[in-house]
């Protein structure tokens, strides 16, 4: 796979979260562009009260999970007026660090959010960015999803035994795609599980789960690891094979037995989480983490939390502290498997 910088850079210092100000340089080439472009977005809703003006950053583009809860947080702000102007601005590249590196210049802020995950966090390790978690506030985990391995429908491949055992055979020669930076992940642990040396696999990146799923429709990969909102549409309107679910228990709803059920124990769930920038008041950030509860109560967002089968798990304050510590040194040690 992809070689990787050392697993300790982007570690989360011990500083509590949303009060860090430091300064981060430049995270790539590419990241002027945004914010310029971002910029004059932002601007004009700088110093404006959070439920008058509101802009929610999807750090990948159309299409894909990040995405998705962007605009469902979105329509459940609109609909039941939580905010009077509420905008999604798309902002892809390097596994979601680039929106990172953006919205940690926007020091001080408040009215623009971040959705993030276990993708972001994990972007910031294999790309070595300059810019981390630590560089923004987190504000809450608001749930966890679960990838579906998938095949397109006419692929030789019925059954996950019959795609890990061509894989066996020549690694290399089977293209693995997904959405972001957590996708490879489940990609290396089912690996692992099958014996597969991950460094010998193909893997090819896409910014979001609209663009992997084309890399899988014409042929560039031949396999894919997303999460199941991402490809439901595919996979009922039978462009789309679903081989496996990456859970530790079947669930309610999806008719997909688990990778683990199969012989293959992996487990990992992709979180889902909302950041805002540094250095915005305690005020302020109490009307966000209000904002957010009363968002999540809405009649629009239970509809989503079941429509996409999201498995709900909120995380705030120390907890989520703890458990984004935690989730860094798991997720880095997978990088180490990968070389």
């Amino acid at each position: 796979m992809t070689e990787t910088p050392d697993p300790s850079a982007g570690r989360r210092p011990s500083a509590p979260r949303r009060i860090v100000l430091r300064a981060v340089g430049g995270v790539f080439a590419a990241a002027a562009i945004g914010v310029a472009s971002y910029g004059s977005i932002s601007s004009a809703a700088a110093g404006q009260d959070i439920h008058s003006s509101m802009t929610i950053i999807a750090p990948a583009a159309a299409g894909g999970g990040w995405d998705t809860v962007a605009r469902e947080l979105q329509q459940a702000q609109k609909a039941n007026g939580l905010v009077n102007n509420v905008q999604v601005v798309n902002m892809p590249g390097a596994g979601g660090t680039i929106a990172l590196g953006n919205v940690s210049t926007l020091e001080g802020q408040a009215n623009n959010l971040l959705v993030g995950g276990t993708g972001l966090l994990a972007a910031t390790i294999q790309y070595g960015s300059a810019a981390t978690l630590d560089d923004v506030g987190s504000l809450a985990v608001l749930f966890e999803e679960y990838d579906v391995i998938v095949v397109p429908a006419d692929s030789p491949y019925e059954t996950l035994e019959d795609l890990v055992a061509d894989w066996e055979e020549e690694p290399a020669a089977l293209p693995w795609t997904g959405g972001g930076s957590f996708d490879q992940l489940v990609v290396t642990d089912l690996a692992l599980a099958a014996g597969i040396d991950p460094v010998e696999t193909t893997y090819i990146s896409s910014d979001g789960g609209g663009e992997a799923i084309q890399a899988l429709l014409n042929g560039t990969a031949k396999a894919a690891t997303g999460g199941y909102s991402d490809n439901i549409d595919q996979i009922e309107s039978g462009r789309l094979r679903a081989l496996a679910l990456v859970a530790e228990e079947p669930v309610e709803g999806i008719d997909i037995p688990t990778a683990r059920s199969m012989g293959y124990d992996i487990t990992l769930t992709n979180w889902r989480s909302l950041h805002a920038p540094a250095g915005i008041s305690e005020e302020e950030t109490e009307g966000l983490d209000e904002l957010i509860e009363e968002t999540t109560q809405t009649p629009e967002w239970r509809d989503a939390i079941e429509r996409y089968h999201w498995s709900e798990r909120v995380l705030t304050g120390d907890e989520l502290d703890a458990f984004l510590d935690e989730e860094h040194e798991r997720i880095a040690r997978l990088y180490e498997e990968m070389g």
